[in-house]
């Protein structure tokens, strides 16, 4: 039995950033926001990865700490949201003039990531990927 493919949501108020960076593919794909997004990012979700690609297998035991992760996630989620609300690429200066710091991006990133995870899990009980060093 093949399983289904489990895809990001796209927001009305987000344009997916994703011209460069590396990508992750499994049950769920994307690609890792580029130079603010480690390839480990998943490590924080309660699952490591492995080899030359990082190989995450998450199940429903993984979503407390899923859950958790992004309840820390979601105030970088939010502000940084709101600065891409009608932009879909940045410089360092407008980063620094709207007062989100790095990590801020990089927990923006990874909320999103989060997000997927989460949801594909839900929908099919399980989620595995591999994603790119």
């Amino acid at each position: 039995m093949a399983m289904k493919r489990c895809r990001l949501k796209r927001s009305n108020n987000l344009k997916q950033l994703e011209i460069m960076g590396r990508y992750y593919d499994g049950d769920i794909n994307g690609k890792f926001m580029f130079a603010v997004q480690s390839s480990s990012a998943a490590d924080r979700f309660g699952s490591e990865g492995h080899n030359n690609y990082l190989e995450y297998y998450f199940d429903e035991e993984h979503l407390p700490t899923i859950k958790e992760e992004l309840s820390i996630l979601k105030p970088a989620w939010e502000k940084v949201t709101e600065f891409f609300k009608d932009r879909n690429s940045w410089t360092t200066e407008q980063q620094e003039e709207a007062g989100i710091s790095t990590q801020e991006m990089s927990d923006f990133a990874d909320y999103r990531l989060g997000k997927q995870i989460e949801e594909c899990i839900k929908e099919e009980g399980q989620c595995s990927f591999q994603a790119e060093l």
